[in-house]
Parts: structure tokens; C-alpha cells; sequence
């Protein structure tokens, strides 16, 4: 299963690490690579890939998703969960790929993911054998807490943040995945934006930046 979605060149010409957007349910690479834009003046070596999820969605036909989700789609629960086993699978061996492709080891790659996006960076992330630069996590949630301690292999820093008025994802998601997330040896920030919904505000957006130059140090 290969994957496919938009990209963006290092401003600079000279890509020496990656931020990689994971859309959300019923979305696509498109829906998140827009904001290479506002990152890629401050990231100039960095090179935006946004891979599309490799499931067409049930609920969205023009959309892709990473798992289904039994009360919006009516699956069953072992449809989420298989279709969630094949689109890990399929973004380790993507992750795998760009790295080949590129050059760029994951001690200079970011996953950046929104709502179901989030959660798969939080469960792969953690799982892959060589550590990443870091995960931000926008309006998601970490599934399966009790399994990340022993499963863990890496632990990247984490920065959570989620609207406090959303109403897809609900804001005690965040609370619960960074205690978790920290029982399990991980640093993690997180940030609140008032009076957002599902979605991404400017000021998380900005923070996500500072992060990102943070375990980027020399990819601004």
C-alpha cells in the first residue's frame, strides 16, 4: 500500500529535515499542507510532506481516513481496528520511504497531526525503532494509553493542544493523553487555545512553530 499526497520544497533548496502533516478524518494531505506557508519562512531548510491516508472515507467520499470510526461510519469496532493496523503498517513503510528518498534521518523529522491524524502520530511515533525530532499533536487524543509504556521503543517530545470548544474531539482528551503520555517517561507540553473549536488557531499554530525551531535548532 503506497502512499501518496502533496509536498513542499525547502524554501532554501537545501531540505535538511521534514515536517510531516497527517490530516484528519474525511480529509486529505491537502487539507493541512497549506500551512507549510506560514512555517516554511521561519523553517527554511525544511522540507512539508502531507501523505494522504491510504482509506477512502465512508462518511466523506471525497475524503481518505486513517481508520474508520464505528458511531460516525457505522463500522464495527474490529473494522477500526483492522483498518487501523493497515494504515500503521502503511505509514512505516511511507515514513521509510521519504527518509530513503530524502535523506533525512528521523532525528530531523517532525510529525505534525490533527484530530485523527494526531492519533496516529501518537501511537506510531512512540513505536518506531529510531527516535523522531518530535510529534505536535492538534485536537486528537493518544488511544490505547494502557498499551504506550510497554510498547514504547523512543520517546520524542510531545506538544499537545486542542480548542477548549470542541466539540468532536472533547478538550479532556488533552489532559488525559499528556498524563498518560508523561507516565510514560515522555516530555510533553500542552496549550489550550480559548475559544477555538475543531481546529487550529493561530496561536497554537504559533507555538507549534516555536517547538518545531525548538528540536529543529538549526532548521531556521
Amino acid at each position: 500500500m503506497t502512499l501518496n499526497g502533496p509536498e513542499r520544497r525547502a524554501v532554501s533548496g537545501q531540505a535538511g529535515s521534514l515536517v510531516i502533516f497527517l490530516h484528519g478524518y474525511g480529509a486529505d494531505g491537502n487539507d493541512l499542507i497549506g500551512l507549510a506557508e506560514p512555517l516554511a519562512e521561519h523553517l527554511p531548510d525544511t522540507m512539508f510532506l502531507a501523505p494522504d491516508a491510504p482509506q477512502p472515507c465512508v462518511a466523506n467520499p471525497f475524503g481518505r481516513q486513517w481508520f474508520p470510526i464505528p458511531y460516525l461510519d457505522g463500522s464495527s469496532q474490529e473494522q477500526a481496528m483492522s483498518g487501523m493496523a493497515a494504515s500503521v503498517s502503511a505509514l512505516n513503510d511511507w515514513l521509510d520511504a521519504a527518509e530513503r528518498r530524502t535523506g533525512i534521518g528521523p532525528e530531523r523529522t517532525v510529525l505534525v497531526g490533527f484530530s485523527q491524524g494526531t492519533m496516529m502520530a501518537l501511537h506510531v511515533a512512540p513505536r518506531r525503532a529510531r527516535a523522531l525530532a518530535g510529534v505536535v499533536g492538534f485536537s486528537g487524543r493518544l488511544l490505547a494509553p494502557e498499551r504506550l509504556a510497554p510498547d514504547a521503543r523512543t520517546h520524542p517530545p510531545v506538544l499537545l493542544i486542542h480548542g477548549d470548544l470542541d466539540e468532536v474531539v472533547p478538550p479532556s482528551s488533552l489532559p488525559e493523553a499528556a498524563e498518560a503520555l508523561r507516565a510514560a517517561g515522555f516530555e510533553v507540553g500542552t496549550h489550550v487555545s480559548k475559544g477555538m473549536a475543531h481546529g487550529i488557531a493561530p496561536d497554537g499554530l504559533g507555538l507549534a512553530l516555536e517547538f518545531i525551531r525548538r528540536v529543529l535548532p538549526a532548521a531556521g
